[in-house]
């Protein structure tokens, strides 16, 4: 009495993959692990040299204890499988459980990057800002050194004309030197005159002629006196003119000169006030966009290591999933085995591999692996 056991033949069957719109639907089917027997077989008895004629009995237990042993294999194996079921829906239930958890990450994530958004924005308002801070400090600094050459230009000017002034001092000096020079020439042609009428009335006899010439030179030197007096008057009084000009164009130039100090002292301040604002923004916005990418980056961080997690757990699912598959194929061949099937029947065995992922942003987070297992009996 011999028994025979099928050998079986693995084939595998193309991988297709669909890809649902916009990449959120993935769905990947494979068929493999299909079995089919031959017409050869092994004999249980392999190795022993079992002859058959010569003890039937001996033979008999051997194969019943053999039996016993293959069957305590099964319910072995059987008791494994319902253990990795109960591993596989735990792992299941834990799965749907961190699902769930990453729609507050999202959402948390979202009002990060909203906020990263308004601190860029406010950034760049704040570049703004200093921009024309900088041209405003421009513009200031350009009327400073504006105001600057005219205030040396001013000054210039009042050099020059406080060297006209003197000038004018000394001709006006000049002036009044000379009319008392020509007052004390008159004083002392008057007295030659009354010495000359005095000469000419003792040589001459005739008090006539001498009233005549008297009045003659009288007039003369009274029209010269005139003359020279106007000449000097008309220039006292252009002098005068051109000092009274001249201090009050020096007065206009002083206030003038203390109003664009006073100008040039405004625009400093502002300048200085400026700058320690400026210092000040830019301080708080770099701290405040300091903070918002540490944080940005503690949460990047946990956003990969939660990737890293699932992508573990997916691996662990996978390998569990098709352990599985393999005992329930090992564990149908031994009952079909038990059950005593004909040797000339031959099983296939199809599994087929469903995968559906979501897919967000270009990333994996949730996947679901379904396993279709079908047996086709051929005669």
């Amino acid at each position: 009495m011999s028994y025979s056991n099928r050998s079986y033949i693995q084939s595998s069957r193309t991988l297709s993959v669909y890809g649902g719109a916009g990449g959120r639907g993935t769905r990947v089917s494979s068929a493999s692990q299909g079995y089919a027997p031959t017409s050869g077989g092994f004999n249980l008895t392999d190795g022993l040299d079992l002859h058959v004629g010569a003890n039937e009995k001996a033979t008999m237990q051997n194969l019943n204890d053999r039996l016993s042993s293959y069957l305590e294999k099964v319910r072995k194996l059987e008791k494994e499988n319902e253990q990795l079921d109960k591993q596989i829906r735990e792992f299941c239930q834990n799965k749907v459980h961190i699902s769930h958890d990453y729609t507050s990450y999202f959402a948390i994530i979202e009002d990060l990057k909203n906020k990263i958004r308004f601190a860029s924005r406010l950034n760049s308002k704040t570049v703004l800002d200093i921009d024309n801070a900088k041209l405003a400090a421009d513009d200031f600094k350009m009327k400073y050194e504006n105001e600057l050459s005219m205030r040396l230009a001013v000054e210039a000017d009042i050099v020059g004309l406080k060297r006209v002034l003197d000038e004018m001092n000394l001709a006006r000096m000049d002036l009044e030197s000379q009319y008392e020079a020509l007052k004390d020439e008159l004083i002392m042609l008057k007295r030659n005159h009354e010495e000359e009428l005095i000469l000419l009335r003792s040589q001459m006899g005739g008090q006539e002629h001498y009233e005549t010439m008297i009045g003659k030179n009288r007039k003369e030197l009274e029209a010269w006196y005139q003359s020279k007096i106007a000449v000097v008057e008309q220039d006292v009084i252009t002098h005068t003119e051109i000092l009274t000009t001249t201090r009050t164009e020096i007065k206009d130039l002083k206030s003038c000169l203390q109003r664009l100090q006073i100008e040039l002292q405004s625009h400093l301040s502002m300048k200085t006030s400026l700058e320690g604002t400026l210092a000040e923004t830019q301080e708080r916005y770099s701290a405040q966009l300091s903070g918002l990418q540490n944080m940005v980056t503690g949460l990047e961080s946990q956003l990969s290591q939660l990737y890293a997690s699932i992508a573990n757990n997916k691996q662990e699912y996978d390998m569990l999933l098709d352990l599985k598959t393999r005992l329930e194929l090992e564990i149908a061949e031994y009952r079909r085995l038990l059950d005593g099937e004909d040797e000339s029947s031959r099983q296939v065995v199809t599994k087929i591999i469903t995968v559906v992922q979501t897919v967000v942003d270009g990333k994996v987070i949730e996947s679901t692996k379904t396993i279709d297992v079908d047996v086709d009996e051929i005669e």
